[in-house]
């Protein structure tokens, strides 16, 4: 099982997710007709996710929920599952289970390793498959057009060479968020390189319909953010440092101070005008004329609310010893 008719494939691919259903169809069989081996795992679903998997034909690992859950552990028992059922594959596709795979993008990056050998993780283009849906797709098809070469990190969505990968000890899996930059960071490190080309690599589904499923996951962000700087954040790597510092300023500091303030006398709320300001700093710097550009600035700055709690919940469940909850917007 999880074995597909194209064995002289050089690859395979590792899906996560929970509770995908179609999605998870879709994304099942855009790897199965390409990848020499597709592992599936899935993460407490309570809709027919693995039956979809098992049917068609992708291998399954189902988690022990019991066991806190983190996409860093299931990409990693994903691959130790990819592992047993084929040891002879020199690269790995991880993906999530709400995303689709081009075509094309297995093979394209699957020659780039090849004549790259210092390359240790390639990733390309992510796209929304409905960014009209609304304004919280948008911003994500948004976030995704990022620059072309080689990077400091890869997001979830990625091919990686698996004898770097080992050499790593894959993902840290107690990250609730991050796991992938972490990782980068330490394949650096090793003297790797990490790469995104212009080839279209997969199409996501975000299905984020409220401001309360974009709130959570900026909220995720802190914590991650947070997280980064707290285990790579020193000189010389500076992970994650720079949006950590940003998100204490903007989310915290900041609105704390204003509204103390104002406690003391109201005018002091005239300094909330910092924040349209600063919307207007960074729409300039895009693009005054786009209206994307707008909306993208607008919502980075009211996003640094959000990444505030997220970097606080960090810090006071370090405080007290706890381990932080999965922070999740689906």
């Amino acid at each position: 099982m999880g074995e597909c008719k194209s064995s002289s494939a050089r690859y395979g691919v590792v899906a996560i997710g929970r509770n995908e259903g179609e999605r998870l169809r879709k994304c099942l069989e855009s790897a199965l007709s390409r990848a020499a081996t597709v592992v599936y795992v899935d993460s407490g679903s309570t809709d027919n996710s693995v039956a979809i998997a098992l049917a068609l034909g992708s291998s399954v690992v189902e988690l022990d929920m019991r066991i806190p859950f983190t996409a860093a552990r299931a990409r990693n028992e994903g691959f130790k599952r990819l592992q047993q059922l084929n040891r002879s594959l020199p690269y790995v596709q991880f993906v999530d289970g709400d995303c689709l795979i081009v075509n094309g993008w297995l093979e394209a990056a699957a020659k780039f390793l090849d004549s790259h050998p210092d390359v240790a993780a390639v990733c390309g283009r992510r796209r929304e498959i409905q960014p009209g849906r609304s304004i919280y797709n948008l911003l994500c098809d948004i976030e995704w057009d990022t620059p072309i070469g080689e990077t400091r990190k890869c997001g979830g969505d990625a091919m990686m060479r698996i004898t770097a990968f080992e050499a790593a000890k894959g993902y840290r899996e107690n990250l609730i968020a991050g796991e992938e930059p972490e990782l980068c960071v330490r394949l650096r490190a090793a003297a790797w390189r990490i790469w995104r080309l212009d080839v279209e690599m997969t199409l996501h589904d975000a299905a984020m319909m409220r401001f309360g499923q974009w709130w959570k996951r900026n909220k995720r962000a802190g914590h991650a953010f947070a997280e980064g700087a707290w285990l790579h954040g020193a000189p010389p790597e500076l992970h994650y440092s720079r949006e950590a510092k940003r998100a204490l300023a903007w989310g915290v500091l900041i609105p704390y101070f204003i509204l103390i303030a104002a406690y003391v006398h109201p005018l002091w709320l005239g300094l909330l005008l910092i924040y349209p300001l600063q919307v207007a700093r960074i729409a300039f710097y895009d693009n005054p004329l786009s209206k994307t550009a707008w909306l993208r600035s607008t919502f980075l700055m009211l996003g640094r609310l959000p990444e505030g709690q997220g970097l606080l919940t960090f810090y006071a469940n370090k405080l007290i010893g706890k381990r932080g909850a999965l922070i999740e917007y689906k």
